[in-house]
């Protein structure tokens, strides 16, 4: 099955600071390409894999469950701990629930992790029907492109499978469970005006980790697809601040990626 445009994975070798960077939900890679791009131009070494039924069609999803898409960003850490001496994780919306589950799971092999507009449970008043619904209703309606910025635009699924959506609900509750199991420094960055994925959920999250080195950043000018909405850059450079801050080495690098630019 042919792939939307901007939904293939991105990996780029870099030095021995490495970022696992996680799509969202019915999204692509092409959500978060810019900052995993970004992280990878300062010397880090990324990976942005593309989630099981994600970035085709949405028929391809609704055979996906939340053990599939946790099954995929766990390899990719996997790969990339045995390639580099510090990783970090990032994602947005569910990336950014699964990237708090890895913190959780994998303890001291992430060194921090970074998180736009997380997700930590559905919302919508059907939500606790969906193990019902899912046998009644196909699809509902889509949340791509809830973005401020004109012109920019997600690519992702404008049809959400029930199935899916009801693995997604049960994948948040077991997430929020974990919680208490991060201890990793932790940054999230939090879009007031998000239609998505309310501020409640980061609270919720700051809330039940068990982190000491916390921050908070809040996105007053953006949506919840803020990697492509006016506040990217904000979140981009809070992000390498914050692993520069935790690996030095990461600094280093980009340091001299420059350097070897500017004699170029």
């Amino acid at each position: 099955m042919p792939l939307l445009p901007g939904a293939e994975p991105f990996r780029r070798d870099g030095g021995e600071v490495g970022v696992l960077v996680c799509h969202g939900f019915t999204g692509s890679p092409q959500s978060v390409r810019p900052w995993a791009e970004y992280l990878a131009d300062r010397g880090l070494t990324v990976a942005l894999p593309l989630l099981p039924g994600h970035g085709t069609r949405w028929q391809d999803m609704q055979i996906t469950t939340w053990q599939d898409w946790y099954a995929e960003v766990d390899r990719e850490l996997r790969a990339l701990t045995e390639r580099c001496s510090k990783v970090f994780v990032c994602g947005l919306s569910m990336g950014g629930a699964l990237a708090l589950r890895l913190a959780a799971k994998h303890g001291e092999a992430i060194s921090g992790v970074a998180v736009v507009n997380p997700a930590n449970k559905l919302h919508d008043a059907a939500a606790p029907l969906l193990p019902v619904l899912r046998y009644l209703v196909r699809t509902t309606k889509g949340v791509v492109s809830d973005i401020a910025k004109p012109g920019a635009q997600e690519v992702g699924y404008e049809r959400v499978p029930l199935h899916a959506a009801d693995s997604l609900r049960r994948f948040f509750g077991r997430v929020d469970s974990e919680l208490p199991g991060v201890t990793q420094p932790l940054l999230v960055m939090t879009s007031p005006q998000d239609h998505v994925v309310p501020a409640a959920d980061s609270e919720r999250i700051l809330a039940r980790v068990s982190s000491t080195d916390v921050r908070q950043t809040l996105l007053e000018r953006s949506y919840h697809v803020a990697t492509l909405d006016h506040d990217a850059e904000q979140i981009f450079r809070d992000t390498f601040a914050f692993i520069a801050r935790l690996a030095p080495e990461a600094a280093d690098a980009a340091q001299e990626g420059t350097a070897a630019s500017g004699g170029a």
